[in-house]
Protein backbone atom coordinates (compact mmCIF):
# COMPACT_ATOMS: atom_id res chain seq x y z
CA UNK A 1 0.00 0.00 0.00
CA UNK A 2 1.92 2.95 -0.98
CA UNK A 3 -0.89 5.64 0.07
CA UNK A 4 -2.43 4.17 3.60
CA UNK A 5 -4.14 7.98 4.34
CA UNK A 6 -5.62 7.81 0.72
CA UNK A 7 -6.93 4.22 1.58
CA UNK A 8 -7.83 5.47 5.23
CA UNK A 9 -10.49 8.22 3.20
CA UNK A 10 -11.26 6.04 0.67
CA UNK A 11 -12.61 3.55 3.58
CA UNK A 12 -14.62 6.90 5.36
CA UNK A 13 -11.59 7.61 7.49
CA UNK A 14 -8.63 9.49 7.44
CA UNK A 15 -4.96 9.70 9.07
CA UNK A 16 -5.55 12.08 11.62
CA UNK A 17 -8.99 10.48 12.74
CA UNK A 18 -6.87 7.46 13.52
CA UNK A 19 -4.00 9.51 15.37
CA UNK A 20 -6.58 11.48 17.31
CA UNK A 21 -8.13 7.89 17.75
CA UNK A 22 -4.83 6.35 19.20
CA UNK A 23 -3.62 9.73 21.65
CA UNK A 24 -7.57 9.44 22.78
CA UNK A 25 -7.58 6.47 24.03
CA UNK A 26 -3.89 6.94 25.46
CA UNK A 27 -5.19 9.94 27.21
CA UNK A 28 -8.58 9.16 28.76
CA UNK A 29 -6.55 5.79 30.17
CA UNK A 30 -4.09 7.80 31.66
CA UNK A 31 -6.93 10.13 33.18
CA UNK A 32 -8.36 7.10 34.66
CA UNK A 33 -4.95 6.27 36.66
CA UNK A 34 -4.73 10.00 37.97
CA UNK A 35 -1.82 10.67 35.70
CA UNK A 36 -0.66 14.11 34.85
CA UNK A 37 0.91 13.95 31.33
CA UNK A 38 -2.90 12.73 30.21
CA UNK A 39 -3.17 16.76 29.65
CA UNK A 40 -0.68 17.03 27.06
CA UNK A 41 -1.64 14.46 25.22
CA UNK A 42 -5.40 15.72 25.51
CA UNK A 43 -4.00 18.98 24.19
CA UNK A 44 -2.85 17.28 21.00
CA UNK A 45 -5.62 14.90 20.58
CA UNK A 46 -8.06 17.83 20.66
CA UNK A 47 -5.52 19.30 17.95
CA UNK A 48 -6.66 16.37 15.95
CA UNK A 49 -10.09 16.06 16.35
CA UNK A 50 -10.71 19.85 15.40
CA UNK A 51 -9.83 19.24 11.78
CA UNK A 52 -11.61 16.16 11.74
CA UNK A 53 -14.78 17.81 13.29
CA UNK A 54 -14.27 20.54 11.08
CA UNK A 55 -14.62 18.20 7.99
CA UNK A 56 -17.33 16.61 9.43
CA UNK A 57 -19.41 19.61 9.57
CA UNK A 58 -19.80 19.52 13.41
CA UNK A 59 -19.16 22.83 13.97
CA UNK A 60 -19.85 22.89 17.96
CA UNK A 61 -17.62 19.34 18.23
CA UNK A 62 -14.91 21.59 16.44
CA UNK A 63 -15.54 24.27 19.00
CA UNK A 64 -15.40 22.08 22.04
CA UNK A 65 -11.74 20.49 20.92
CA UNK A 66 -10.86 24.57 20.75
CA UNK A 67 -12.06 24.78 23.91
CA UNK A 68 -10.33 21.65 25.23
CA UNK A 69 -6.69 23.12 24.14
CA UNK A 70 -7.51 25.49 26.44
CA UNK A 71 -8.50 23.55 29.78
CA UNK A 72 -5.87 20.83 29.49
CA UNK A 73 -3.33 23.43 29.56
CA UNK A 74 -5.46 24.74 33.09
CA UNK A 75 -5.78 20.92 33.79
CA UNK A 76 -2.66 20.39 33.69
CA UNK A 77 -1.67 23.39 36.47
CA UNK A 78 -4.20 22.70 38.55
CA UNK A 79 -3.76 18.87 39.04
CA UNK A 80 0.01 19.90 40.08
CA UNK A 81 -1.04 22.67 42.23
CA UNK A 82 -5.01 22.49 43.03
CA UNK A 83 -3.87 20.94 46.70
CA UNK A 84 -3.95 23.13 49.80
CA UNK A 85 -2.73 26.42 49.61
CA UNK A 86 -1.54 25.65 46.34
CA UNK A 87 1.04 24.02 46.91
CA UNK A 88 0.50 20.15 46.75
CA UNK A 89 -1.31 18.10 43.76
CA UNK A 90 -5.37 17.77 43.97
CA UNK A 91 -6.90 14.94 44.75
CA UNK A 92 -10.33 13.65 44.02
CA UNK A 93 -13.30 14.49 45.53
CA UNK A 94 -17.19 14.62 44.91
CA UNK A 95 -18.48 18.21 43.75
CA UNK A 96 -20.75 20.37 46.26
CA UNK A 97 -24.01 20.66 45.70
CA UNK A 98 -23.81 24.34 45.44
CA UNK A 99 -21.30 24.01 42.48
CA UNK A 100 -23.21 20.87 40.59
CA UNK A 101 -26.73 23.39 40.72
CA UNK A 102 -24.40 26.39 39.04
CA UNK A 103 -22.75 24.08 36.55
CA UNK A 104 -26.20 22.09 35.69
CA UNK A 105 -27.88 26.13 35.02
CA UNK A 106 -24.33 26.69 32.86
CA UNK A 107 -25.02 23.58 30.95
CA UNK A 108 -28.58 24.34 30.34
CA UNK A 109 -27.41 27.61 29.18
CA UNK A 110 -24.49 26.75 26.71
CA UNK A 111 -26.88 24.57 24.65
CA UNK A 112 -29.48 26.98 24.07
CA UNK A 113 -26.06 29.80 23.21
CA UNK A 114 -24.44 26.53 20.96
CA UNK A 115 -27.95 25.09 19.68
CA UNK A 116 -28.88 28.90 18.32
CA UNK A 117 -25.30 29.53 16.61
CA UNK A 118 -25.03 26.30 14.94
CA UNK A 119 -28.05 25.86 13.24
CA UNK A 120 -27.86 28.41 11.28
CA UNK A 121 -23.99 27.61 9.83
CA UNK A 122 -23.95 26.41 6.34
CA UNK A 123 -23.94 22.41 6.77
CA UNK A 124 -24.70 21.80 10.23
CA UNK A 125 -25.35 18.35 11.32
CA UNK A 126 -27.94 17.64 14.09
CA UNK A 127 -27.24 20.99 16.07
CA UNK A 128 -29.51 20.29 18.75
CA UNK A 129 -27.91 16.78 19.92
CA UNK A 130 -24.66 17.93 18.99
CA UNK A 131 -24.82 21.33 21.11
CA UNK A 132 -25.98 19.55 23.68
CA UNK A 133 -23.39 17.08 24.10
CA UNK A 134 -20.82 19.97 23.95
CA UNK A 135 -22.51 21.82 26.65
CA UNK A 136 -22.40 18.01 28.78
CA UNK A 137 -19.08 17.65 27.97
CA UNK A 138 -17.93 20.43 28.55
CA UNK A 139 -19.32 20.89 32.19
CA UNK A 140 -17.60 17.31 32.39
CA UNK A 141 -14.44 18.45 31.63
CA UNK A 142 -14.26 21.12 33.58
CA UNK A 143 -15.32 19.02 36.80
CA UNK A 144 -12.02 16.66 35.34
CA UNK A 145 -9.99 19.72 35.90
CA UNK A 146 -11.43 19.97 39.62
CA UNK A 147 -11.34 16.18 40.34
CA UNK A 148 -14.82 15.83 40.90
CA UNK A 149 -15.40 12.20 40.56
CA UNK A 150 -19.00 12.95 39.30
CA UNK A 151 -17.15 13.84 35.77
CA UNK A 152 -17.53 10.26 34.92
CA UNK A 153 -20.98 9.53 35.32
CA UNK A 154 -21.67 12.92 33.12
CA UNK A 155 -18.76 11.28 30.50
CA UNK A 156 -20.41 7.87 30.60
CA UNK A 157 -23.81 9.83 29.54
CA UNK A 158 -22.38 11.78 26.72
CA UNK A 159 -20.25 9.05 25.30
CA UNK A 160 -23.55 6.70 24.80
CA UNK A 161 -25.18 9.50 22.78
CA UNK A 162 -21.80 10.18 21.14
CA UNK A 163 -21.36 6.81 19.25
CA UNK A 164 -24.94 6.92 17.91
CA UNK A 165 -24.13 10.85 16.20
CA UNK A 166 -20.80 9.76 14.91
CA UNK A 167 -21.65 6.28 13.68
CA UNK A 168 -24.46 8.08 11.80
CA UNK A 169 -22.78 10.96 10.19
CA UNK A 170 -20.19 8.38 8.72
CA UNK A 171 -17.11 8.84 11.46
CA UNK A 172 -17.25 5.00 11.91
CA UNK A 173 -13.51 4.94 13.91
CA UNK A 174 -14.68 8.24 15.89
CA UNK A 175 -17.82 5.78 17.20
CA UNK A 176 -15.78 3.38 18.02
CA UNK A 177 -13.59 5.66 19.93
CA UNK A 178 -16.24 6.95 21.80
CA UNK A 179 -17.43 2.68 22.77
CA UNK A 180 -13.60 2.60 24.13
CA UNK A 181 -13.96 5.93 25.99
CA UNK A 182 -17.10 4.53 27.54
CA UNK A 183 -15.53 1.59 28.85
CA UNK A 184 -12.63 3.98 30.04
CA UNK A 185 -15.34 6.47 31.51
CA UNK A 186 -16.59 3.00 34.07
CA UNK A 187 -13.11 2.21 34.64
CA UNK A 188 -12.27 5.85 35.20
CA UNK A 189 -15.24 6.02 37.77
CA UNK A 190 -14.53 2.86 39.85
CA UNK A 191 -10.55 3.79 39.86
CA UNK A 192 -11.73 7.25 41.34
CA UNK A 193 -13.87 5.96 43.65
CA UNK A 194 -11.42 4.22 45.41
CA UNK A 195 -8.83 6.85 45.46
CA UNK A 196 -11.65 9.16 46.90
CA UNK A 197 -11.71 6.35 49.78
CA UNK A 198 -7.82 6.39 50.54
CA UNK A 199 -6.78 8.06 53.45
CA UNK A 200 -3.57 9.46 51.56
CA UNK A 201 -3.37 10.42 47.95
CA UNK A 202 0.18 10.10 45.53
CA UNK A 203 0.20 12.05 42.45
CA UNK A 204 1.04 9.93 39.31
Amino acid sequence: MTDPCGWLVAHGSSCVEVLGFVSGVLCVYLVTRENIWNWPLGAITAAFYIVVFARAGLYSDTGLQMVYLVLSFYGWWHWLRGGPQHAAPLRVSRAPAREMLLLGIAGIAMWMLFWRITRMLPGAKAPLLDAALVASSLVAQYMMTRKYLENWLLWIAADVLYIGLYFTRGLRLSSLLYAVYLALAILGYWQWKRSLLRPSFASS
